[in-house]
């Protein structure tokens, strides 16, 4: 049975919608419906973050191995935590790594996504191979990236052939920021520019083409239409991207416990990866909680950070 199309009058349809907006706002005054909506969303934050995080929070005040309750010790683990060698090697490969991931994946992600706005055919096909390794999983890739930096295979099995002897990738100890540490942050820069890139394209397609249009007729290069118009309507975007970069790089495990498990010699621990073999391998729970707690002030120090000083103007596009 067909249906006939009804087309309401003007005037009707003017009632219909004063109705329903009449009726959203009777709605979003109701107390009730912004509690019963609003329900699901905080009893699953409570449950997954704010409950965990609190017990977290009073494990780092106690000595516990999850087989004997908690015995509260005070700030014996954070004590420790000062003293601690791979502590502080650990916190500052993480450092490095968020100060890498945040400026690389910036230029690379702005890089790639003004590059691949301004062509017309291919533009999806680049898309996707950019974007392919950020859903693959870091675990694998992981093992594959460690092969490949092996010793005697890949890149070097490549440069045996012509005669060069390759570094060792993986194991070299020298220097402050050793060489295992930057090849995990261009393996990881690898994996994850295609997600700032997704998001600055994003952000760059939902600038009104009449604004470039009216750069170009005031002569304008396309340089200039990127510095002048494309980069200050893109930095609340800028701003986020930066925040979830951080943010990841701070608890960056995966890439690294499978190319090196910490080593050489815990030379490539961050906190990650240091709080997962004090809790998981020597059952230190209170220590791991207080590593946790200390991860979770950088990150939200530096979130704060991020938003204070990336200026954010909001314009009308």
């Amino acid at each position: 049975m067909l249906i006939p199309h009804v087309v309401y009058p003007v005037q009707d349809q003017f009632c219909i919608r004063k109705g329903t907006v009449v009726y959203m706002n009777k709605m979003l005054r109701d107390k009730k419906a912004i509690a019963l909506f609003m329900a699901p969303a905080l009893i699953l934050f409570t449950l997954v973050l704010f409950i965990p995080i609190c017990q977290s929070v009073y494990y780092s005040f106690c000595e516990y191995d999850a087989l004997t309750p908690p015995r509260f010790v005070g700030l014996k683990n954070y004590t420790k935590l000062i003293k601690d060698e791979t502590m502080g090697i650990a916190l500052k490969n993480s450092v490095f790594f968020m100060i890498f991931s945040i400026v690389s994946q910036l230029l690379f992600g702005l890089l790639l996504a003004g590059l691949l706005t301004n062509i017309k055919r291919g533009r999806n096909l680049f898309k996707n191979i950019y974007y392919l390794p950020c859903v693959l999983s870091s675990a694998a890739l992981g093992l594959l990236w460690m092969f490949i930096f092996s010793p005697k295979l890949g890149i070097n099995q490549i440069l045996a052939m012509a005669g060069i002897e390759g570094p060792l990738w993986l194991m070299d100890t020298k220097g402050t920021i050793i060489l295992p540490m930057w090849v995990i942050a261009f393996v990881a820069l690898w994996q994850y520019v295609g997600q700032s890139m997704m998001l600055y394209m994003a952000q760059i397609s939902g600038v009104s083409t009449s604004l470039y249009e009216a750069s170009y007729i005031d002569g304008c290069t396309r340089a200039k239409t990127f510095r002048y118009i494309t980069l200050p309507l893109l930095r609340p975007m800028m701003a986020t991207a930066m925040s979830l970069n951080a943010i990841g790089s701070l608890k960056f495990f995966d890439l690294v416990f499978n190319m090196t498990e910490g080593g050489p010699n815990h030379k490539t621990e961050v906190l990650a990866t240091h709080l997962y073999t004090q809790g998981f391998k020597f059952f230190k729970y209170g220590y791991a909680s207080a590593i946790g707690v200390v991860l979770l002030i950088l990150c939200l120090i530096v979130t704060f950070l991020i938003n204070k000083f990336v200026k954010v103007d909001n314009y009308e596009m």
